[in-house]
């Protein structure tokens, strides 16, 4: 069951870092952005650390708001966030060719919402492999729930240094993940080796899109946004995410970015001018709720000191992505399907 109350969140702030040390975290988080005077290739040279100080400090909030699934999916009218969510991960199982039996690989699986509900839906086991120890223990409890703890597990490992061995696995995917990588040829690579030959590889993958323009100052503003507010590098292009597919010995079956054809914009649970009961904690008057309510479990010690700059950012993060969707410069969904040759 995801976490949903104020204490639930309150108490899962910081993920592994021990409360008095949250604070100094946000600091040295802030200032591998270039907000706060940071490069990119710091951001590379220590996305490690980067990525495991954002997981720590963000994943309570993603579940508090999000639910167990950290991801954005194209949306039929008449249909929920979390159904839209659901059919996103059936569609990627589908498209992978999923069996009963299938040993799976979920590259960067979060507290893994996806990895339950595709092991499920395919009857398949899925391993999950995240360098975040919160995110693990939190997933581990949640695959206990939901009693799919003896089909789905996890493994804490970088992925773009994966300890298993050639040709592991039936099938591998990654939900908006492998853009946490320094190197997109080094990332693919590494699922190449662990993929068995002639299986397939599919991902959703956040990139920049054709419309993006390196020379527009509101366009590198919106860029860093998205950045430092969900604990990126870089954010590569689709032509990039594809030249790396390539080079990295895949054969491409198909590509496209899912978002030109939503019905709905795959933002709208962000924008602040939609409303919906179904994921209130989302819109503009549950962000205040929640923004004050941080606040006040700050104040009173039960949330750590620094939370409150952890919510900003995240804001911010929120209205560079509903910025980066309406100029239709960025995409949480470009998709893609790869096969390793036989």
């Amino acid at each position: 069951m995801s976490k949903g109350g104020a204490f639930d969140l309150a108490s899962g702030l910081g993920g592994k870092i021990d409360k008095d040390d949250v604070l100094s975290a946000v600091d040295r988080y802030e200032k591998y952005h270039s907000d706060f005077g940071g490069v990119e290739e710091d951001r590379k040279a220590n996305y490690t650390d980067m990525v495991n100080k954002y997981y720590d400090l963000v994943t309570s909030f993603y579940e508090y708001g999000w639910g167990e699934s950290f991801h954005f999916a194209p949306r039929w009218k008449g249909e929920s966030l979390r159904e839209s969510i659901k059919r996103h991960e059936h569609f990627l199982a589908l498209q992978l060719g999923l069996k009963p039996g299938h040993k799976v690989l979920d590259v960067g699986c979060g507290i893994g919402g996806p990895l339950r509900e595709i092991a499920r839906f395919s009857s398949t086991s899925v391993m999950g492999i995240n360098n975040n120890e919160y995110q693990i223990t939190r997933g581990k409890a949640l695959n206990r729930v939901a009693g799919v703890e003896k089909t789905c597990d996890f493994t804490k490992a970088d992925f773009m240094n994966m300890p298993f061995s050639e040709n592991s696995f039936d099938a591998v995917y990654a939900i908006e993940a492998t853009c946490h990588a320094p190197d997109a040829v080094g990332c693919y690579k590494e699922i190449y080796r662990v993929l068995k030959p002639g299986q397939s590889f599919a991902a959703y993958e956040w990139c920049m899109t054709d419309a993006f323009d390196p020379n527009n100052q509101e366009h590198q503003k919106i860029k860093a946004e998205i950045e430092i507010g969900d604990g990126l590098p870089d954010i590569r292009s689709t032509r990039q995410c594809l030249a790396a597919l390539k080079e990295a010995g895949f054969e491409v079956i198909w590509e496209q970015d899912l978002a030109r054809d939503s019905p709905l914009p795959w933002y709208l649970p962000l924008d602040t001018s939609h409303f919906s009961l179904s994921s209130f904690r989302l819109t503009a008057v549950g962000r205040f709720i929640t923004k004050n309510m941080v606040v006040a479990l700050e104040y009173v010690g039960l949330a750590p000191k620094g939370s409150q700059r952890v919510q900003s950012f995240l804001e911010k993060a929120a209205e560079g992505l509903v910025a980066g969707g309406k100029k239709e410069i960025f995409t949480p969904m470009y998709f893609f399907l790869a096969r390793k040759p036989q």
